[in-house]
């Protein structure tokens, strides 16, 4: 069975397999196909980024649910978190979104949520897989027609006011807000000028190739910079499909998820809404903020990379909030999945309620240095049934003391083994790195 579902929904170049007209038809069939009689008749909502490819890949995947008994309606170009907020909030059964998130434009994927708006799990994905390669079904290949589109956007941001109900502290305050020439220049200037924000607004004219262009989240400088040349409270930088924000404080300096969740984290709790006193984040996250979080109380609880991962372990246990260092960051009382706009509005929040400055409410964190070993392998073997590396992984650990971390894992996509450690010193981690890449090196290169 071909493996089409990654960490983020499907992935590839536009136009190619597995994003080629037939296969996304195919998909778009295979999605409705996968649905259980119980959850009724089957309604598809999709929105896009602005890649040029967006609008074909629409079409076909809207043709493809078409011939499987779907109606279909698409919200245009719309942030992914809008979606997967109709999706649950309307009549819907499903929603997709077609967009490769942070990568150039010449990519494009396709998201799936439920009529929850919960991403698909993994038994749903492998489902729709094994759909899609079933040989015992076609589908026709006519032309694929356009959608018929609908604005909901009044709705989102309706739900999105919500979390910064009381903005009066900020009101009139300058506000640098980075689109990535993405789906966010659809709403974010009229949702922050609605709050009374004088925004100064970067990224907000896609022409279809220029999503994500040296602008966004993974290009923060520039927003970073103008928050210093406009004399703004802060700033913000989303990416393609607006689930993720990075931020800049007044000084211009980058603020990532990690210190936003320790902010949000220390909010919510006195707010007595951080259920658990857990957060959720992934193995990629900075020891700093799991030490930062217990000083206030707050468990940190790990999973793999990937906002999915975060969601599942967020729905499993009830807690409140989780998120990556990359921005994607999840409040489950407004949604389950990243969503770059609330998440400014949750920051804004914390900076409205206490009074202070990005740059104080950022500076809880203290982040320690991080070491990042990679040491090619000719095979994949159990770490602990090799004695030597076993051993020193060990000796590394007791070294740490709970002061630092260790991750050593095997690369997903390439004959590697990748030995991360975070720790005080930066010398010191250093030569623990290289004393466990030296053995590894002995018994597995």
């Amino acid at each position: 069975m071909a493996r089409l579902f990654g960490t983020d929904g499907i992935r590839g170049t536009a136009g190619q397999p597995p994003l080629d007209p037939p296969t996304v038809r195919r998909i778009g069939a295979a999605l409705v196909k996968a649905l259980d009689a119980s959850e009724g008749h089957p309604h598809l909502l999709i929105g896009r980024d602005t890649r040029e490819s967006g609008e074909w890949i629409e079409r076909e995947l809207a043709a493809g649910a078409r011939r499987a008994g779907a109606d279909v309606k698409t919200l245009g170009v719309m942030p992914t978190p809008a979606v997967a907020y109709l999706t649950r909030t309307t009549d819907v059964t499903l929603g997709a979104v077609i967009s490769a998130s942070h990568n150039p434009y010449e990519d494009n994927g396709i998201k799936v949520f439920s009529g929850a708006g919960h991403k698909f799990n993994e038994d749903r994905e492998r489902l729709v897989e094994s759909i899609v390669s079933d040989p015992g079904w076609q589908l026709d290949d006519d032309e694929a027609p356009a959608v018929a589109a609908v604005d909901e956007s009044d709705a989102y941001l309706d739900h999105l006011h919500d979390m910064l109900a009381d903005p009066a502290a900020l009101r009139g305050r300058r506000l640098v807000v980075d689109c990535a020439n993405g789906a966010t220049t659809r709403v974010a200037d009229r949702l922050f000028r609605s709050l009374g924000f004088e925004v100064v607004l970067l990224g907000a004219s896609p022409d279809g190739r220029n999503i994500n262009l040296a602008c966004g989240s993974t290009h923060p400088e520039s927003m970073a910079a103008a928050v210093r040349d406009a004399g703004a409270v802060a700033g913000v930088a989303f990416d393609g499909d607006g689930d993720r924000a990075i931020f800049a404080d007044e000084r211009g300096r980058i603020v990532d998820g990690d210190a936003v969740m320790l902010m949000c984290a220390r909010h919510l709790q006195a707010e007595g809404r951080l259920r658990g006193k857990t957060v959720v984040a992934t193995v990629m996250s900075n020891i700093g903020l799991e030490l930062a979080l217990a000083e206030s109380g707050i468990a940190l609880r790990r999973t793999q990379v990937g906002d999915k991962y975060v969601m599942e372990e967020l729905l499993r246990n009830g807690f409140s909030l989780g998120g990556e260092q990359s921005g994607h960051i999840i409040f489950t009382d407004y949604l389950f999945t990243g969503d770059g706009l609330a998440t400014s509005l949750g920051v804004l929040r914390v900076m409205a309620a206490t009074g202070r400055s990005l740059s104080s409410l950022a500076a809880q964190l203290v982040t320690y240095p991080q070491v990042l070993v990679n040491v090619r392998v000719r095979e994949r073997r159990d770490l602990a049934s090799v004695p030597a590396v076993a051993h020193v992984i060990a000796g590394v650990e007791s070294r740490l003391a709970g002061q630092g971390r260790l991750l050593v894992r095997y690369s997903g996509t390439e004959p590697l083994l990748r030995i991360m450690l975070e720790g005080r010193d930066r010398d010191e981690i250093t030569t623990w790195a290289n004393e466990i890449a030296g053995i590894v090196k002995q018994e597995l290169a």
